[in-house]
């Protein structure tokens, strides 16, 4: 089946391997998509969490406006982003930490933004980790997410479908639609859509945002 979720195991292992060149190949493909996120995140400042922060590729995309808290499962891709906060060059980086994004440590209402570059196709519930940002962050927050989204119609989404089958041992998602992501939105309370656009110059990736809002008050 062209949508099923991929296994925890799977993107462990996958990005293990792309550790050691991950810098070097992905950076300058996502450079964009990353700024484009940060950006917004920066626009929010606070205290952010970047969930799937890797090697900390996006340590340079934020300033002294942010105190940023990063996650990530691999262990290999840690150790390059703690080496980055070891230079000195990123005292706004307070911590890093291993920790799975479905079920994160952090107490309710801990952050004003979560920013998730590249993740949410890729992680085994996109559900259960949304849910987990929404959790995480305060009511007014912003959940931002960065990720190329699945085209649905015409040759485009021919296309990704024939990817799909070959790249999900490397921890790729390529078919995962916006609508997954509505859905979710629509069945979470206290959740709304703010914004969604795609992100120049070629429209390749889509910058989507969520709001906390506050809960009701009962009279």
């Amino acid at each position: 089946m062209a949508n099923a979720d991929l296994e925890k195991s799977t993107v462990e292992t996958a990005y293990a391997r792309w550790a050691p060149i991950y810098d070097a190949v992905c950076g300058p493909v996502m450079v964009m998509g990353r700024r484009a996120a940060a950006e917004a995140a920066r626009n929010i400042g606070g205290k952010i969490l970047e969930v799937g922060v890797g090697t900390g590729l996006s340590f340079d995309d934020y300033d002294a406006t942010t105190e940023i808290t990063g996650i990530d499962m691999s262990e290999a891709m840690l150790e390059k982003a703690r080496a980055k906060m070891a230079s000195g060059k990123y005292p706004f980086v307070r911590a890093v930490h291993r920790m799975d994004a479905h079920n994160m440590t952090f107490a309710d209402s801990t952050f004003d933004c979560v920013v998730a570059q590249f993740v949410i196709t890729l992680v085994e519930n996109p559900e259960r980790v949304l849910s987990e940002c929404h959790r995480v962050v305060k009511p007014g927050g912003r959940i931002i997410l960065v990720n190329h989204l699945y085209s649905e119609v015409g040759f485009a989404a021919a296309l990704e479908r024939w990817a799909a089958k070959k790249t999900r041992k490397l921890g790729l998602r390529p078919e995962f639609p916006f609508a997954r992501l509505q859905a979710w939105a629509q069945s979470n309370e206290n959740t709304n859509l703010v914004e969604r656009r795609k992100v120049a110059p070629f429209g390749i990736y889509s910058l989507i945002s969520f709001e906390r809002t506050p809960s009701p008050q009962v009279a």
